[in-house]
């Protein structure tokens, strides 16, 4: 049998544009990371194109003299694909394709948006991140029907068939109507089983893992649960969401959760058609925000995270910033610096190990912070709401004694336990659900309160 031969790499000219309201820096920082990307997706750069404009050309993206600049190169690299560092307006991709002559020379032109959702069709591994991925594209891409259709012209002529019609792109575009429709109606369905499988598991803190794209954020996950989750020193090697069960102490477990990575300039279709996927985020009681301390725009990641979390409006929840690959780290000065500048920080390697114990410590911290004590009373003839109240808080304290008061009057003496117990605040609904399923049990107050009686229930 003659063997499989690996798929030959593309060649791609990367094209960006410097606007005054950005700096050298940061067009260069953003064409480093389209050419991670464009490498992620299966090319190599074989040149970089850059215009400082006013502002970005309305029909061209660049100008005249630089597209004609940009076409010369691309004949010069034999390249197969020009990447843009924004995205194109239709308008922008079929004068482009005509200048360039794309189509008679078969080089593709994409843009920042249409590589990220290439990647994650490549990168989509379960049945929800598939149909996540084609929503999105099928959104993005039903406004740029353009050189993709080559069947522009009216529908079928001659007699019997005169009239109005309808174009093919207009055909086209209600038939990704269509399919959209039967998408988003699939993730809805797929989402209100996760919203049930979480409902399933509200008595848990949950803890989700947040980060800049290639953070080690999967590498960590492994780390702390063992979870087998697939980790590469890629963009975008993981798009769905795992969560595990982690003990940071005795009966203090948390639902770790291992999320998609962010990127600057996101596009705003996967953010909507990951909601399912990123409710992971919304949903958290805790946040770890995991940071490659070694990456030189570590600043400007953790910027564009927040970003994401304010889209996602989860900016209010408690985080403990999670600066990873120190092991790595040359200037160790730098920690000192990041220490000072964040509240709740912690310094680790999750590939080595480094530091995982003081993660679990502050994370655990950070848990217990938002813990509260409850005091009940409960007849020891019901096993079943002492067995609860242990395995969902820590009791701190236990005693054994006789009470006739504790019940209702008509009671005769009953044999009860007095517990005083810890449980998260957000657990204080759950437990006081439970009080209508173990109806013997009975509040006798907080830890705090001066009357405990006047607060029984």
């Amino acid at each position: 049998m003659t063997p499989l031969t690996a798929r030959r790499r593309e060649t791609a000219v990367l094209v960006g544009v410097k606007t005054p309201d950005a700096s050298i820096a940061d067009l260069n920082d953003g064409l480093d990371e389209l050419e991670l990307l464009t490498d992620t997706a299966g090319a190599d750069t074989a040149a970089r194109l850059t215009q400082n404009l006013a502002r970005i050309h309305s029909a061209t993206y660049i100008g005249k003299g630089k597209v004609e600049q940009l076409r010369k190169r691309v004949e010069k690299e034999c390249a197969d694909l020009v990447v843009f560092d924004d995205d194109l307006t239709p308008v922008q991709v079929r004068n482009l394709e005509k200048a360039l002559e794309a189509e008679k020379n078969n080089v593709k032109l994409v843009d920042r948006s249409g590589l990220i959702l290439d990647i994650f069709a490549s990168r989509a591994r379960s049945a929800q991140a598939k149909a996540q991925v084609e929503l999105a594209q099928l959104t993005y891409l039903r406004s740029r029907l353009t050189r993709a259709w080559t069947h522009l012209e009216r529908q079928k002529g001659g007699i019997g068939m005169r009239g109005p019609g309808e174009t093919q792109i207009e055909t086209d575009r209600r038939l990704i109507g269509r399919r959209i429709s039967v998408l988003k109606d699939h993730l809805e369905k797929i989402d209100r089983q996760r919203t049930t499988q979480r409902k399933g598991r509200g008595d848990q803190t949950r803890v989700a893992l947040v980060g800049y794209t290639n953070a080690g954020k999967s590498t960590l996950m492994n780390a702390m649960a063992g979870a087998g989750v697939f980790a590469e020193d890629r963009l975008f090697a993981t798009l769905d969401a795992t969560t595990r069960q982690v003990d940071l102490d005795t009966n203090k477990g948390i639902l770790l959760a291992d999320t998609v990575g962010f990127i600057r300039k996101l596009p705003h279709s996967l953010v909507e058609s990951f909601k399912s996927t990123l409710d992971e985020v919304r949903e958290a009681d805790l946040l770890l925000h995991v940071v490659d301390v070694t990456h030189p725009n570590a600043e400007d990641h953790i910027a564009v995270v927040n970003e994401t979390l304010a889209e996602l409006d989860a900016t209010d929840k408690p985080t403990l910033m999670v600066f990873n690959k120190v092991d790595a780290l040359e200037n160790k000065g730098l920690l000192d610096q990041l220490e000072a500048a964040h509240d709740h920080a912690v310094f680790i390697s999750a590939s080595r190990g480094i530091g995982l114990d003081e993660l679990r410590a502050q994370t655990l911290a950070l848990v217990e912070s938002d813990y509260v004590d409850r005091i009940a009373l409960l007849p020891v003839s019901d096993p079943k709401a002492r067995a609860h109240i242990h395995s969902v808080a820590e009791v701190v304290e236990e005693e054994f004694g006789f009470a006739s008061d504790a019940f209702d009057a008509s009671a005769d003496e009953l044999a009860v336990t007095r517990l005083r117990f810890r449980a998260s605040t957000k657990n204080a609904p759950d437990l006081d659900r439970m009080l209508e399923r173990f109806g013997n049990l009975r509040w006798v107050g907080t830890a705090q309160s001066a009357d405990l009686e006047d607060e029984s229930a």
